[in-house]
């Protein structure tokens, strides 16, 4: 039987009239998380309003993939949401352009560029925001930073804001919002940061008139974000395809659950996201922690137990009693202690909550996935919460697991399993010893990741030593017996 393709002219009735959807926002880094994330409430604030004006135009960073699943769609995509209280499917129309953004650099900065757009979006990994690991400044040393400041068409998340942001003050668009919605502490304060340094940068006397003018014009709001978003798989498609009646090949599954809060600080016009469930409020910074150092890092312990163990997703790893107690421990006696919790959020309450969502198997969300680029996770995640501990006088024994499980994978992956960006540098650093403590004093010694004062505290390299080696010599079984008996 022939199924047709998802469009406009097979799917004629989308949510918005797309003939009276705007162009009000670029969004950099068009992925899955993007579409069931960002797009979705975007949508639901116009459907809210009766503000159409916030059609969305994405950027793809290096791949293709994006631009050939909706390019034939007209931007149209499923959102498949799995687990209890998800509902029916629905088609979302909120993506009224996609844009290869590697290959069309310049048409990415006109649009940052044009009056019609008020808001930049931006879901591109820490990866994508050229950060030096060491001062968590623009890495200008960055061979496409170079590039970008040297005048070439910006290729770059950063590169082709400023130069977008250029060609405000240059043609007199008024003020705008950069919104990061990616995992990072501060998000917001830093892209501020990183787009500045790469201002500073620039030759020719370009930089202080770019820089007032940035600062008065334009805002960088901290936010946080939530959704478990894994990546579809072709069984997904298939099984959208028999629900729909249509083939979507730019479906993507999402858990029910969704959270967006985002600091109540604007300089130009934006989507009534608070109408569609977003929390607008003066301090981010809260909830941001309690998500990075609560669930986040609990995804990180799962991902590398379960890596440790032989386990495909999460769910699987949350399903083992063991590790589910370890996980469990890690946030009540390790995290709990250690955060100043925003008004409204209820720390156990929230912890249950957590280990709920990573036991829904419907999701299928892969230790392997979750596992990658660890070298950038661990930061925000766990060392925030070890320091504190430590400086507690508190021994972090499951934030110490969660760093020697990664450290067992860094040793025993190769570098294409390992999917980090300093995957070379990581298995370049590790000793021809495999004792366990060799391994992990040259690993706690990486201060592109580690400070030189976690690599110097005995309790810590204590705890990383013994998790590393009961997962070395004892194996899954092993492991489990420690964390329940040991």
């Amino acid at each position: 039987m022939h199924i047709e393709r998802l469009s406009l002219s097979t799917f004629p009735t989308p949510a918005i009239d797309r003939g009276q959807l705007g162009s009000g926002i670029v969004h950099l880094g068009v992925g899955a998380f993007h579409r069931a994330h960002q797009a979705v409430l975007t949508e639901d604030a116009m459907l809210a309003t009766g503000d159409t004006r916030w059609g969305i135009t994405g950027v793809t960073q290096r791949s293709r993939t994006v631009v050939e699943q909706l390019g034939p769609q007209d931007g149209l995509f499923t959102l498949s949401q799995r687990g209890a209280g998800s509902g029916l499917l629905r088609v979302v129309s909120s993506l009224r352009d996609i844009i290869p953004g590697h290959e069309r650099p310049q048409q990415v900065v006109d649009a940052i560029s044009a009056a019609t757009t008020t808001v930049v979006t931006l879901t591109v990994t820490e990866k994508g925001y050229r950060i030096d690991p060491r001062t968590r400044r623009l890495a200008l040393h960055d061979a496409a930073i170079q590039q970008d400041l040297a005048g070439g068409p910006a290729r770059t998340a950063i590169g082709q804001i400023a130069r977008g942001l250029q060609g405000r003050l240059r043609t007199d668009t008024g003020p705008i919002n950069i919104i990061s919605c990616d995992n990072l502490p501060s998000n917001g304060a830093l892209t501020r940061t990183l787009v500045r340094d790469f201002i500073a940068a620039l030759p020719g006397g370009e930089a202080d008139a770019l820089d007032a003018w940035v600062r008065e014009n334009v805002a960088f709001p901290d936010t946080m974000v939530d959704r478990m978003v894994p990546a579809t798989t072709v069984a997904d498609l298939d099984a959208v395809e028999q629900e729909l009646g249509l083939r979507d090949e730019g479906a993507v599954i999402a858990e029910p659950f969704r959270q967006w809060v985002i600091e109540d600080q604007f300089v130009a016009a934006r989507p009534a996201w608070e109408r569609a469930g977003a929390l607008l409020t003066a301090d981010v910074l809260g909830w941001e922690t309690a998500k990075l150092r609560l669930l986040n890092a609990s995804h990180s312990l799962l991902a590398y137990l379960g890596l440790a163990a032989g386990l495909r997703t999460i769910a699987d790893v949350v399903a083992d009693d063991a590790f589910r107690t370890a996980c469990s421990r890690m946030m009540i006696e390790d995290v709990l202690p250690t955060l100043d919790l925003p008004e409204g959020l209820d720390g156990r309450q929230y912890i249950e909550t957590v280990l709920e969502r990573f036991a829904n198997p419907a999701l299928g969300h892969t230790t392997a996935k979750v596992g990658n680029d660890g070298s950038q996770k661990l930061g925000p995640r766990l060392l925030a919460t070890i320091t504190a501990a430590l400086a507690a006088g508190r021994p972090p024994r499951w934030a110490a697991l969660a760093a020697a499980a990664w450290m067992h994978h860094v040793s025993t992956a190769d570098v294409a399993e390992l999917d980090d960006p300093l995957a070379r540098s990581l298995k370049d650093s590790l000793p021809s010893s495999t004792n366990s403590a060799s391994i992990v004093r040259a690993l706690v010694n990486h201060l592109d990741i580690f400070t030189p004062e976690l690599a110097a505290d005995t309790t810590f390299t204590g705890l990383l030593t013994h998790w590393y080696s009961i997962i070395d010599k004892h194996g899954p079984e092993g492991l489990r017996k420690e964390i329940t008996h040991g």
